[in-house]
């Protein structure tokens, strides 16, 4: 695993550094416009490329070097961050009034940069990781995202102050060109092109359909990806109403204890899955984890109060690396090296695309309806109000009952599914147990005989799940 421990400490360094960025930035954009909307609007910017180019991103990456991909994602991730100083140098030298607006476009070019990185990356890790230890590198993973969470906010805040925001961008860019360097100094296998039935070259429509026959002729990975994705459902609107829920009834200090208390159960989390593993019946730890979670967000129910909504959090967020390490393990055990690019990438479509359906009307649900009707004499004030109370952020405490009840209603679903119950046993893993060399690419011989030992066996046309 040398290989991955030595990219993976690349990757942490700039994830922190975005860490940085993307407080200050928030911040700054929040401080000198006074707009929630070009606030949302620079989030939304920032997001839309890991929809829109995440199926070419996956195409990319199961057709080019996956290295490259990862190193030139970087590069130009740092150059947009190169961009937006510019911007400001530009700004305190009278050239120019910054607006909002301005950050689109370099926000853009590294939320696409991000975009191509992440496929290549997760279908690299199966090719470097041995099979018995991938809960362990998605457990690390999830691990340097918590690390973020929790330093990026209390780093930021203090540097604001001395450097300010053009000090901190300067520190992202060299925590990219950072990673740039680790990957300079490793080299990837390579997944087997030799199973391609034509020298034809394939579209891009082609390639994208091979990835969605494979999971659709799989009915407990398909279920799978939905059930995850109702998971991203509500992941993101938790994430979108956590804030106005604190706020209805605390103040900023008492927001910022609880994302840092939040932080501390994900990281938590992030370590337990380093050091374990997660289970080893990956299916009941997805469904078992995914309940505890349900059931957390009972606890909004409750009479408010900083305490119970931080432990709330932290045990909410203590679950996501365990969940994701479940998920993450049995697509990378289940599919081909050379389709793991594109499947991931169709997968984040789903789960990314549910973020940004949420921020959308997230805020229309809970300002237009639940929250006027869980105010005195609202249509929900005289039932559901004399058991939670009326007033301030109980329409959102009611949000997030419905929310528990959508996740434990499918984790039931879930468990009733025997195509997904049985999926590690049903459906074969087509990884061996070891990796390839990691000094350089697969040879075609060794890839041949990895594919005739590992070949996926599909289940019948006429399956179906019940």
């Amino acid at each position: 695993m040398r290989t991955f421990f030595t990219v993976w400490f690349g990757q942490l360094i700039s994830t922190l550094g975005s860490g940085l960025t993307n407080f200050a930035l928030g911040a700054y954009v929040y401080e000198t416009s006074g707009s929630v909307t070009n606030f949302a609007l620079v989030m939304f910017f920032g997001s839309l490329p890991l929809v829109i180019l995440s199926p070419l991103a996956g195409v990319l990456a199961d057709r080019w070097d996956r290295r490259k991909i990862i190193l030139w994602g970087d590069i130009g991730s740092a150059v947009s961050i190169l961009l937006i100083w510019l911007l400001l140098v530009g700004h305190d030298s009278g050239y120019w009034t910054i607006k909002a607006w301005y950050f689109y476009l370099p926000l853009f070019l590294g939320s696409a940069c991000s975009a191509l990185c992440f496929p290549a990356w997760i279908a690299t890790v199966p090719l470097i990781v041995p099979r018995q230890h991938l809960g362990r590198a998605s457990g690390m993973t999830e691990l340097s995202s918590a690390l973020a969470q929790i330093f990026g906010p209390i780093l930021s805040s203090s540097l604001m102050g001395p450097i300010g925001l053009r000090g901190i961008l300067v520190l992202d860019a060299i925590s990219y060109l950072f990673a740039v360097g680790v990957l300079l100094f490793v080299r990837f296998p390579q997944p087997s092109r030799d199973a391609e039935k034509s020298d034809a070259p394939r579209s891009l429509k082609e390639d994208l359909r091979e990835a969605w026959n494979f999971i659709r002729e799989r009915p407990g990975l398909r279920r799978l990806m939905l059930f995850v994705t109702s998971i991203g459902f509500v992941v993101y609107m938790v994430m979108l109403l956590i804030n106005p829920l604190v706020l209805a009834f605390g103040d900023v200090q008492d927001l910022g204890r609880i994302a840092t208390t939040a932080g501390v159960g994900g990281l938590l989390g992030g370590i337990l899955t380093s050091v374990w593993g997660g289970p080893k019946r990956r299916v009941l730890g997805l469904m078992g984890f995914s309940a505890v979670a349900s059931l957390v967000l009972l606890l909004a129910a409750l009479p408010p109060s900083v305490p119970l909504i931080a432990g709330a959090a932290a045990v909410f967020l203590f679950t996501f690396p365990l969940i994701s390490s479940s998920n993450q393990v049995l697509w990378q055990t289940k599919t081909p090296p050379s389709l793991q690019g594109r499947v991931a990438s169709l997968r984040r479509v789903l789960f990314q695309g549910t973020g940004l359906t949420v921020t959308l009307m997230g805020g229309i649900l809970a300002d237009q309806i639940f929250e006027p009707a869980m105010m005195p004499g609202g249509v929900l004030a005289s039932t559901l109000g004399q058991v939670i109370g009326v007033g301030k952020g109980r329409g959102i405490a009611v949000m997030f009952i419905a929310l528990s009840g959508l996740l434990l209603a499918n984790v039931v679903m879930l468990a009733f599914s025997p195509r997904v119950r049985n999926l590690e046993t049903e459906l074969p893993d087509v990884l061996p147990a070891q990796p390839g060399p990691e000094a350089g690419p697969l040879t075609s011989t060794d890839n041949a005989t990895a594919r005739a030992e590992t070949a996926p066996r599909l289940a019948p046309t006429g399956s179906t799940e019940s």
